[in-house]
């Protein structure tokens, strides 16, 4: 691998707030990714227009991972060290055709005693590909393990949006029959919102939940494993567990000693999880009640440091000062990671070694990248390029707030798109379309079996990523980072490096074109052949139908066609040179 690094540092004095210094890099005639979620989730990043934000996790916008990290399709890397206040820009209004990198002393950011140092490394390779790898060597890191193997195969059943907080005993119970009653498979059920006495108090609602060991001992005879939603804050109408939690001082303070915030339940407070003490206190009441109702697992809530109240007056350990604000998001993951390998957390910061699930923040029940399901393929290929493989997609269909409706069509074609991705959560049901034909039911079952046929390609791409940082769902260009066809290309993504998905995304569309890039590939529909790269034009893709291609001779193609011998199927497209070689040393073998 071709390598080439320099480091750059620059100070300023924190006395003049007014003191920036800033980096500006020529956006050109290449493809950048890296960053971090937005709401639109753009790719690639130069399609962005005056995009401008503080590179710290924060609810607004859906910036919930963010990492100082770009590269681009020439092969350039950028990472911008712990330490410094950094500001980012691509295509701004007064800039346009650059990212410009801009460290400034003003909120989020708080003055630091000494100042700050703006430390960037950045690094020229061969292409894209190498500068991802390199990036992950030096500065990324990968994952030490992987997730639970349940719950990739099989659907995670969440009651969130089909009951928002009118959850109880009575509607847990339904919901697991109704799941029983259609013929799915489960890796568990997941109680949302609205279980606690209050919120923060880890205590159980009993006027919803009368036994909640009972309701989760059933449920589990019934094949179901039990996780619930739960989160960092501690609201002002929870008395007991707030004086007991500022009492020993867990709780984040501001600049002038106030512990008040606010969140979407309430007004509150939020636990200071750069405290030590406050870390165990947080695990030990959780583990408490774990062990009292029968609970498997953990689904993290929140964690962007916006939460806290600001400007945070945080408890630094000297060896990470650096990382403020951003270390109340690593700290919270961390903690949060110390739970089994069911835990599932949505923010992320510099956490790319964690073995758990890294949930996509909450997408709108519409077809757009605005946060609808154009974004599930772009949320995925950029959480995988900032080192983030191990992703669980939000909820098949969205979440239906506000005036959203999830139609059938969006609904399948949802459902469809996320296939090919770790795994699977459902919140809107199938059953509650077509109550007549049924047809949703069988296309969601149809498609539940399809990831769990592959789903050993899931773990073997999960297993790479450990090793050397391969990520799970590249983008297309993965195969070939010379190709500028594969480079634009956003609506489509890789499974390791053997299946392709390219799924329709959008509105009453039947059919699309798709761009192979290198490699002689397989039709998982047709079994036809095709050699790469080449675009198939029409591809027809009624509601029935998911697109989607192997390499052929690859674990996958052996999932898919156990009887194939890598050639004999018929070929539509053209017959080149590559084409016939493989097909005869196909027969030779």
């Amino acid at each position: 691998m071709f390598e080439y690094c320099v480091t750059v540092e620059s100070g300023f004095d924190v006395d003049d707030p007014g003191v920036s210094a800033a980096s500006e890099w020529d956006l050109g005639s290449a493809h950048w990714f890296g960053g971090g979620e937005e709401i639109p989730q753009k790719w690639p990043l130069e399609t962005y227009d005056n995009l401008t934000h503080s590179l710290v996790t924060q609810e607004a916008r859906n910036r919930g991972i963010q990492d100082p990290f770009w590269f681009n399709s020439d092969g350039l890397y950028i990472f911008v060290h712990p330490g410094a206040p950094l500001f980012v820009s691509i295509n701004p209004a007064d800039n346009k055709g650059k990212l410009v990198l801009t460290s400034r002393v003003t909120s989020p950011y708080r003055p630091r005693p000494g100042g700050f140092l703006t430390k960037i490394t950045s690094c020229k390779t061969a292409n894209a590909k190498e500068a991802f790898q390199l990036a992950v060597e030096n500065h990324l890191g990968k994952p030490t393990g992987y997730p639970d193997e349940l719950m990739i195969r099989y659907p995670v059943w969440s009651t969130w949006a089909q009951y928002k907080s009118f959850i109880s005993d009575v509607i847990v119970r339904e919901f697991a029959k109704e799941i029983k009653d259609h013929g799915f498979t489960n890796s568990q059920l997941e109680i949302d919102d609205a279980w606690e006495t209050c919120y923060g108090s880890k205590e159980v609602d009993k006027t919803r939940f009368p036994d909640m060991k009972k309701l989760t001992d059933d449920l589990k005879a019934e094949g179901f494993r039990v996780t619930i939603w739960t989160h960092p804050f501690i609201n002002e109408d929870c008395t007991e567990t707030l004086n007991e939690a500022n009492s020993q001082g867990f709780l984040v303070k501001d600049m002038n000693g106030s512990i008040k915030t606010k969140w979407w339940n309430g007004n509150g407070s939020i636990v200071d999880f750069t405290k030590k003490d406050a870390q165990t206190w947080f695990i030990n009441k959780h583990k408490a009640m774990m062990e009292a109702n029968g609970i498997d697992g953990f689904k993290f809530d929140a964690g962007e440091t916006s939460w806290n109240p600001q400007l945070p007056a945080l408890n630094i350990p000297s060896d990470r000062s650096e990382d403020y604000p951003n270390l109340a998001t690593q700290m919270y993951v961390e903690t949060c990671s110390t739970f089994n390998n069911l835990t599932e957390v949505r923010s992320a910061y510099r956490t790319q070694k964690l073995p758990i699930f890294v949930r996509m923040i909450d997408k709108d029940s519409r077809w757009g990248d605005d946060n609808g399901l154009k974004s599930l393929v772009t949320t995925l290929l950029q959480m995988n390029m900032v080192g983030y493989s191990m992703v669980l997609p939000d909820m098949i269909g969205g979440n239906q707030y506000g005036s959203d409706v999830a139609t059938k069509e969006l609904f399948v074609r949802w459902l469809q798109a996320n296939v090919f991705m770790p795994a699977l959560q459902y919140a809107l049901v199938p059953w509650n379309y077509d109550v007549e034909s049924n047809e949703t039911v069988q296309l969601s079952q149809k498609f539940n079996d399809l990831h769990a046929k592959f789903t050993p390609i899931v773990i073997k791409a999960m297993k790479k990523n450990i090793e050397d940082g391969s990520p799970v769902n590249p983008p297309i260009w993965w195969l070939d980072p010379t190709d500028e066809n594969a480079l634009k290309e956003s609506t489509e993504f890789l499974l390791g490096e053997e299946i392709l998905s390219a799924p329709i995304l959008e509105e009453n569309q039947g059919k699309r074109d798709i761009y192979l890039p290198k490699g002689s590939w397989k039709d998982g529909n047709t079994l036809k052949l095709y050699d790469g790269p080449m675009t198939i034009k029409d591809y027809e893709a009624p509601l029935s139908v998911l697109p989607y291609f192997v390499i052929v001779g690859s674990d996958a193609d052996k999932i898919l066609d156990p009887q194939s011998t890598g050639g004999a199927a018929s070929c539509t497209a053209p017959v080149t040179i590559p084409t016939v070689l493989f097909l005869l040393l196909s027969l030779l073998r």
